[in-house]
């Protein structure tokens, strides 16, 4: 259910030096619309939030050598597993992306909240 009332906002946010799960929680939150008066669990929110900075995010103990990204085809023997290091080095976004799409509600509206998620590259920002 879309309200079309509801004006856009665009949020931004520099995550440098900050914790990674404590951020993606700040926008899980904004990207299902909870800081609204009118909020509803099954009305989609129409705001935007930008994320500056990923490449400089930051997480705690030794989870950067040790966390672990697994992935089940299905079948027998397809457990894929990939480290934390080697997603954030490819593609920082990635690992923010996946922490706010496991804290989203497991609905039909979280597809089209992850969506409106975007990363400013750090080539904008030179």
């Amino acid at each position: 259910m879309k309200n079309k009332n509801v004006k856009k906002e665009t949020y931004t946010i520099d995550v440098e030096g900050k914790v990674l799960g404590r951020v993606a929680t700040e926008i899980a939150v904004l990207l299902r619309g909870k800081q609204h008066a009118d909020f509803s669990p099954n009305k989609e929110s129409s705001d935007i939030v930008i994320v500056k900075n990923i490449h400089k995010i930051r997480v705690t103990g030794k989870k950067y050598h040790n966390k672990m990204y697994h992935h089940f085809s299905g079948y027998l023997g397809g457990l894929k597993s990939t480290p934390y290091k080697k997603i954030f080095e490819k593609r920082p976004q990635e690992v923010l992306r996946k922490a706010v799409y496991g804290m989203l509600p497991k609905n039909r509206l979280r597809d089209k909240q992850i969506k409106r998620l975007r990363f400013e590259s750090p080539e904008e920002t030179k």
